[in-house]
């Protein structure tokens, strides 16, 4: 198994992503991102880097939610981010923004 596919085996497992919604993010379609899963093609970098960013915060709120509590995490409107969603945030590579938060988290100052 490549790396790109363990990433997206962890986004979909512990974030409750569906291989949809990564194509959604990416900018491709789900074929494509079930061809990264089977090894066959490899994403370009940068949606390597996108991945990785998704796969990071993923493995940060599976140390404290359910995979459909990170989903819901990763979707809703989140005050401390003005009201807008913190998958915006990793896709549009704002992603320090998000991991703020997660630090504040993991210290307890907000849960």
């Amino acid at each position: 198994m490549t790396a790109v596919a363990r990433y997206i085996d962890t986004i979909q497992d512990n974030g409750g992503l569906k291989g949809t919604d990564i194509a959604n993010f990416a900018d491709v379609s789900s074929a494509t991102v079930h061809r990264w899963k089977s090894g066959s093609h490899v994403p370009h970098p940068n949606t390597q880097l996108l991945l990785a960013r998704l796969h990071y915060v993923v493995n940060r709120l599976d140390e404290y939610y359910t995979p459909e509590e990170v989903r819901l995490w990763l979707y809703a409107p989140h005050p401390q981010l003005d009201g807008q969603r913190a998958i915006d945030f990793i896709v549009g590579d704002r992603t320090a923004e998000v991991i703020a938060i997660l630090d504040r988290l993991e210290s307890g100052a907000y849960l």
